[in-house]
């Protein structure tokens, strides 16, 4: 695209929303022309031509205009009206389901933070029931879907149509093991375990009985235990069988922040050297990773910066690894992932507006 792009964000009162909100916001490529919110808007604010984006979001504002923008009723007119070349979806997976084939065939760009498209196997959508699923078009749709993560598809990201941005957890698990897999490193036949912990936030913005403060504070839970959604991203893109990997959440009582434990076995002895290899090489080029050599990452290090942390200690035989990686949930595990699929698709600076 050669014109000055023209997003818009749906779903933009949640908490990716907010971040992906202040990110498009600040963006260089993007200054002058900010996005168009569009969502459910209620009667009594309809008047007023819609909600004001710092009555959502008081944290927004700022001096360069933002306070005169608004969540405006969603209609398909009103984004074809405004000239909107990308859409941001962050909104709930059935709703990505419904409204993104139809974005498709009116021309526009989609980038998905919903597991909506993430999944190709059926087997592995079936955790989340959708709705029409075996259909032509949903099969159609699929078929253009691209799995955003840069790192690993960055030439079929580039040009795409419509990317699926990936989940949080799976993008903390997915980053530190795809490298060993691919170098043929990995026992998998001995199991990786996959221990990851996420914070409040990464359960969404309406409240539940167990993100709760009564329940998440001075608490640690496991939950989906065999059952989660993200299981599917983790097999299909690291590439490994459903009997080679567990992977099992927890809620961590604090705001933000992912960090995941993840052991593993090695077909062979390595040394910290030859294993530090095959990351620098895998990453070469990739501006949001970062590498720990002689420490471990950590949620404090990571929380409010579009980063993947990663780093890793080897057992005295050479044969046995603890891998730690973090990142926000909010950020590189949705938002800040979701603009750097933007700037990649583009051919932007894979890292602008974000490092």
């Amino acid at each position: 695209m050669t014109k000055q792009v023209q997003t818009a964000v749906i779903g933009v009162t949640g908490y990716a929303g907010a971040e992906l909100a202040r990110l498009l916001l600040r963006h260089p490529r993007l200054q002058g022309t900010p996005p168009v919110f569009a969502g459910r808007v209620e009667p009594k604010d309809l008047a007023r031509g819609g909600v004001p984006l710092t009555e959502i979001h008081p944290q927004l504002a700022d001096r360069n205009g933002s306070g005169d923008l608004r969540l405006e009723p969603f209609s398909w007119e009103l984004l074809a009206s405004r000239g909107v070349d990308v859409l941001f979806l962050a909104t709930p997976h059935e709703q990505s389901r419904e409204w993104v084939p139809e974005a498709l065939a009116r021309g526009l760009r989609v980038i998905d933070l919903s597991g909506a498209w993430r999944l190709v196997d059926p087997a592995n959508r079936a955790v989340y029931n959708f709705s029409g699923e075996g259909s032509e078009q949903a099969a159609a749709t699929q078929a253009q879907a691209v799995y955003g993560m840069p790192e690993l598809h960055r030439d079929k990201i580039a040009g795409a149509r419509l990317i699926a941005n990936p989940g949080c957890y799976s993008t903390s698990v997915i980053l530190p093991l795809k490298p060993l897999v691919a170098a043929g490193l990995l026992d998998l036949d001995h199991g990786i375990v996959a221990d990851s912990k996420s914070g409040v936030s990464g359960a969404g913005k309406a409240p539940t009985a167990k993100t709760h403060f009564m329940y998440a504070a001075d608490n640690l839970s496991a939950y989906a235990v065999f059952g989660h959604r993200h299981t599917g991203e983790l097999l299909e893109q690291i590439g490994v069988a459903r009997d080679q990997i567990v992977f099992t959440p927890h809620l961590l009582p604090i705001p933000r922040g992912i960090l995941s434990t993840i052991y593993v076995r090695f077909r062979a002895p390595q040394t910290a050297e030859s294993v530090g290899r095959v990351y620098r090489d895998f990453f070469a080029g990739s501006p949001l990773v970062r590498l720990y050599d002689k420490t471990l990452p950590q949620i404090q290090y990571v929380v409010r910066t579009n980063y993947a942390d990663i780093g890793f200690q080897l057992a005295a035989d050479g044969r046995r690894a603890v891998i730690v990686s973090c990142l926000d949930n909010l950020l590189k595990g949705a938002s800040s992932q979701a603009v750097q699929n933007l700037n990649v698709m583009l051919g932007w600076g894979e890292a602008e507006g974000l490092a």
